[in-house]
């Protein structure tokens, strides 16, 4: 898969990103954004690990955010099991030196409306931490309502926070 878009592409994972990916996703200010699945520090065990689950699964739900062909990031969305099959939870991640440009919105935008088109899906929803401000507006940007807030919902680096739920619906 791959959709290009102005500030990035959005495309297939493949075994090139390995290296990319150490690079970007080793970094504290990244994962403190994140669930502790994803490791912190990233390793290349860690990138071997993860290109081992995603490079040619079908359907493909999990994409690289990459810039001059460099893996800078990812996103992605699991359809949820039993009576949640038409929603799907969506999220992402981009390396720090990246933030701040339109990247992750564009991404989102060009994912949500690609899951939506391709997959019999009517809801998309992502959790926020409530101190990520920055991926609460990307969000925002890109469509998505906040639907409320679950509180003291996660313990992320000793502290036990908000998270906010944003979703987009399809008419």
């Amino acid at each position: 898969m791959e959709l290009v878009l102005a500030s990035c592409l959005v495309r297939s994972w493949s075994w090139q990103d390995r290296d990319s990916i150490v690079y970007h996703a080793n970094n504290r200010n990244v994962w403190i954004n994140l669930r502790d699945r994803f490791p912190y520090p990233y390793t290349r065990k860690d990138s071997q690990i993860w290109l081992d689950c995603v490079v040619g699964l079908k359907p493909e739900t999990n994409f690289a955010i990459a810039v001059a062909d460099e893996a800078v990031g990812g996103i992605g969305f699991s359809i949820q099991p039993d009576v949640g099959i038409r929603s799907a939870e969506i999220g992402y991640w981009l390396g720090e030196e990246y933030w701040g440009r339109g990247i992750a919105t564009d991404a989102l935008i060009a994912v949500t409306d690609h899951a939506f088109e391709k997959f019999d899906l009517c809801r998309l929803y992502a959790h926020v931490f409530a101190w990520n401000e920055a991926s609460a507006r990307v969000l925002e940007k890109a469509g998505y309502s906040l639907e409320g807030r679950l509180r003291k919902s996660v313990t992320k680096d000793g502290q036990t926070i908000d998270q906010l739920m944003y979703a987009k619906v399809t008419d």
